[in-house]
């Protein structure tokens, strides 16, 4: 029986229909680049031909704009944007529940788009405009989205809370007239574990009488 060489007998099946790379190139590439970084401390290396610029594994720095604030961290690439605001900035509004992107309780708008902040690399949200809770309020006076909710009683424990109001205000702005059924769909990408979902759809609904 003959030994099988992975080197000579590997078929060189290609990366993807156009790249022109084999399977064995790729794979070198990436060993090549994975290597390369933390030993030789190489900032760019070339992948397929074509130089790629690669961060950390270190802390480099990244510049936040938060709330009209920016702020300069030193952080390792792989940091979420949910873990600098927590962590770093105390900024603790987002909340950490599922930390996998289907709960919605770390909303915060990037570019008054919500987004979820356990899934956004810190270093992928600099030159954009971060939004959190803590910026709703008025002086000492809450959102009118935030009172809606303690009117209605729209909340148990309060960890949902933060992003429902963050997810609901950028809906409202998109879609300032929209019926219950519209929102429904707007925010099903929030949960709440409480289950205190009658309250929020009265705090809606005092949102929506109001014309906000």
């Amino acid at each position: 029986m003959q030994d099988y060489d992975p080197v000579k007998d590997e078929p060189q099946e290609k990366v993807g229909d156009n790249s022109g790379v084999s399977r064995r190139d790729f794979l070198k590439i990436s060993t090549i680049s994975a290597a390369a970084v933390p030993i030789l401390g190489v900032k760019v290396v070339q992948a397929a031909g074509e130089p790629v610029k690669v961060f950390g594994p270190g802390k480099v720095p990244v510049e936040l704009n938060v709330n009209g604030q920016k702020h300069t961290l030193q952080i390792e690439p792989r940091v979420t944007l949910l873990d600098a605001l927590r962590d770093r900035l105390d900024i603790t509004g987002a909340k950490r529940v599922c930390d996998r992107g289907e709960c919605g309780a770390c909303t915060v708008l990037l570019d008054n788009r919500p987004v979820y902040a356990c899934t956004v690399l810190a270093i992928e949200a600099q030159g954009k405009a971060i939004t959190t809770v803590e910026a709703f309020m008025q002086g000492e006076n809450l959102h009118p989205i935030q009172q809606a909710f303690v009117d209605n009683d729209a909340s148990q424990c309060g960890f949902c809370t933060p992003g429902f109001v963050v997810a609901f205000k950028a809906f409202l702005d998109q879609h300032p007239h929209a019926s219950p059924e519209e929102v429904r769909r707007g925010l099903s990408g929030n949960l709440c574990r409480c289950g205190t979902y009658h309250g929020i759809q009265l705090a809606i609904a005092q949102m929506s009488e109001k014309g906000a």
